[in-house]
């Protein structure tokens, strides 16, 4: 028997959470409500009422009915129901979330989510899952469902679809994971342009027992990989694309926010660093670069991702940014530098290959590097078996000291 969470506004949405949670004991098993409601009372008993989840976001319930000021009571809320979500789930409360909501719902329901670990089943309906659901994901893997109708009482299609919800959260509170080989486990970043280098470097750090967990370069990738090493699962991080820092200065669109390449320093975890794919932004359709832009060099990737070729001056602020980040470390910490193109792209005789770019990125890492940090450049490109074989090599003597 597992124990779901149901985390909403009973005052408004109380015949909904009265029919998934008959629809959950029906099915044997329990269910532990919480109340986010802020100015009606609950038609739903709570387990954790809503002054709690205020008490926890800093307010007291009186106080937010009495200012009347939604915007501050969505934030207390949010606040609260993060704090208290991961506080039940350590005392074992729970097993498992639903979450049913249009805007408000939602923003406050997977703010609970995000604070609970990777793997517990997490499921909103919600009337916005049809679209940009970034904002609500996050880092986190939590199941989105379209509500198709609004979250407004029971009819034969939100029947369904909440059934559905119940359904699946139960049958991810029941799988048990496989059992898999617990290994020492490296983090990598990776795009289509140093995939030949990643795919090589994996075989190699599997050989040597550790489990590689691959992150594409998209700005959710590169996010998601400093949530998780921040989380403790790593014992090193192989950082060869960096790429994400291209789009973050520049405005490209898959940017992973001004923490990236922050985690591995502040959690003392042994990385090797190099500039994969800095010589590229990247922005959807040719149509929806900015005008701008419009006198750059740009490479169409395919017909939905266009890529910019950046410039002598990003190149400098670019390795200044890297190596300020890499300066906070107080565990170990390498560049390696290929002098032969940092993409598949920028190599002799390809599309992007501009020496003098690559240059002021060197010398900018160099310049502004801490002097007790090595910085190795190697006559290859940055898929080149030499240059992979020389970072793997260097991530290996780091975690074997």
């Amino acid at each position: 028997m597992k124990t779901i969470a149901l985390i909403g506004a009973l005052d408004t949405k109380g015949l909904e959470y009265a029919f998934v949670k008959n629809q959950i004991e029906q099915r044997g098993h329990r269910v532990f409500v919480i109340d986010t409601s802020v100015i009606g009372e609950p038609t739903v008993a709570p387990d954790v009422s809503a002054a709690k989840v205020a008490q926890a976001g800093g307010a007291t319930l009186k106080e937010l009915r009495d200012a009347a000021d939604r915007t501050h009571a969505m934030q207390v809320m949010t606040r609260g129901i993060a704090k208290l979500a991961r506080e039940l789930y350590d005392a074992k409360k729970f097993d498992a979330v639903l979450a049913l909501g249009g805007g408000n719902g939602t923003v406050i329901a997977t703010s609970a989510m995000r604070a609970l670990p990777l793997g517990v089943p997490k499921v909103m309906v919600s009337t916005l899952a049809a679209g940009d659901v970034k904002a609500y994901v996050g880092t986190s893997d939590i199941v989105m469902l379209h509500s198709v109708v609004d979250v407004a009482g029971v009819n034969r299609i939100s029947a369904k679809i909440y059934a559905n919800a119940v359904g699946a959260v139960i049958g991810m509170a029941e799988t048990e994971p496989p059992m898999i080989q617990a290994k020492p486990m490296i983090a990598a970043s990776m795009f289509g342009n140093t995939t030949p280098a990643v795919t090589r470097a994996r075989e190699t750090f599997e050989k040597n027992g550790y489990e590689v967990l691959v992150f594409h370069a998209t700005g959710t990738g590169g996010a998601t990989m400093e949530q998780l090493i921040r989380d403790g699962f790593f014992q090193g991080v192989f950082d060869i694309t960096t790429t994400e820092w291209a789009d973050e200065l520049v405005g490209g669109v898959l940017a992973a926010g001004a923490t990236r390449l922050d985690a591995a320093s502040e959690s003392n975890v042994p990385q090797v660093i190099a500039p994969g794919c800095l010589d590229m932004v990247n922005f959807w359709a040719r149509s929806t670069v900015p005008e701008k832009y419009s006198a750059r060099q740009f490479y169409e990737w395919n017909p939905n991702i266009t890529l910019m070729r950046t410039t002598v001056e990003e190149n400098k602020q670019l390795g200044k940014i890297l190596a300020e980040k890499a300066n906070k470390s107080s565990a170990p910490v390498a560049f390696f530098l290929p002098l032969r193109g940092v993409s598949q792209l920028d190599a002799p005789g390809k599309e992007f290959w501009k020496p003098e770019a690559d240059r002021a990125l060197y010398d900018a890492i160099k310049q502004n590097v801490r002097a007790d940090i090595p910085v190795y450049e190697l006559d290859s490109n940055i898929n080149d078996d030499a240059f992979v074989d020389a970072m793997t090599d260097e991530l290996l003597q780091m975690l074997n000291k």
